[in-house]
């Protein structure tokens, strides 16, 4: 008995600990150990972990636990993204954009965009509408930018706007409808992103329930600056038509009071503005089309997105999208 004892010291002993997670890492950085926080995720993400790549990155971008470098910081986002990191492509995409090689840039900004980065989704809106790095495509352009207006980013509405100047009624209307599928489309999680086919553009998959394992003020960096994209506009060579004015609303759809629905708790957005004042002004234009929806006001950093409702479902939704004759989508409940 005395040697079993023994032996099963020995074993407790000598038996390795268990490896530290990622999550160990984000815990480490909850603390303030941001050093130790890096010396878990390095050797997770020399071993490909999509996770541990992207917090390194953070690491390095932030200057906490390392020296700030955003050389090595554009290194592992680019190994997340390769590792099918959504927010590490976005980062990566835009960092290679700001550098000047924008050719590079131009597919992972397309992947973080069809996953819905709004900050992506601006670039790549801003290409599709200058013809600029990728095939004109307005009706597109003009969908994802207004996805990246509802997400808040300023800018988007700023393009959006310009937008409005050149395209006609019907490629508008294409576009409004277009953006209505993307935000139908379901959100990916925020943990893991792992592309199918190692690596290949084959679809995006996720565990169905995942513990977030990035720190909670890394998971929504600072965006990288994107205004050198250039607003879009079209070049004079482009020719481009006068400006369209906004097809107009049939009276039957003008004011239909069935839009409304006292129980219902679907909504549609209709534009983020610099302030609620400009909200308001822009509800003022559009209320004689949503006859008995009312309009709601609702803060999101540094712009007041203007919602509108009640409706009774998705379908509701989409009829009074319909009716605005501009950018809307349905928000569900």
């Amino acid at each position: 008995m005395r040697f079993a004892g023994a032996m099963m010291g020995a074993m407790m002993v000598t038996a390795p600990a268990m490896a530290a997670t990622v999550k160990d890492g984000v815990d480490a950085w909850q603390r303030g150990d941001y050093s130790g926080a890096v010396a878990i995720w390095r050797p997770q993400a020399d071993a490909g972990d999509a996770d541990a790549a992207f917090n390194l990155a953070q690491a390095y971008k932030l200057g906490r636990g390392v020296s700030a470098d955003l050389g090595q910081a554009k290194m592992w986002y680019g190994k997340s993204a390769q590792a099918g990191h959504i927010q590490g492509a976005a980062n990566y995409g835009l960092l290679l954009f700001q550098d000047g090689d924008r050719r590079s840039a131009m597919p992972w900004i397309t992947k973080a965009a069809d996953a819905g980065d709004p900050r992506a989704q601006y670039v790549l809106g801003t290409a599709l509408f200058n013809g600029d790095l990728a095939t004109k495509d307005w009706p597109k352009a003009y969908a994802l930018m207004t996805r990246a207006a509802a997400a808040g980013l300023p800018q988007a509405t700023t393009s959006l706007s310009q937008m409005d100047q050149y395209m006609s009624p019907t490629d508008r209307q294409n576009g409004l409808q277009l953006a209505s599928q993307m935000a139908a489309r379901p959100i990916p999680p925020t943990g893991r992103q792992l592309v199918t086919g190692g690596g290949a553009d084959t679809g995006l998959t996720a565990p169905a329930s995942v513990v977030s394992t990035r720190p909670s003020d890394l998971a929504s960096p600072s965006p990288v600056r994107v205004a050198q994209a250039k607003p879009a506009k079209v070049p004079p060579a482009a020719k481009a038509p006068p400006a369209a004015k906004p097809a107009p609303v049939p009276r039957s759809a003008a004011a239909t009071p069935a839009l409304a629905s006292s129980g219902g708790k679907w909504m549609i957005q209709l534009g983020a503005y610099g302030s609620q004042e400009g909200a308001a002004t822009a509800w003022g234009k559009i209320a004689g089309r949503l006859g008995g929806l009312h309009p709601i006001y609702e803060k999101a950093g540094a712009v007041t997105r203007l919602r509108a409702g009640p409706l009774a479902d998705k379908a509701a939704a989409a009829k009074a999208c319909a009716s605005a004759g501009q950018a809307c989508f349905p928000v569900a409940p």
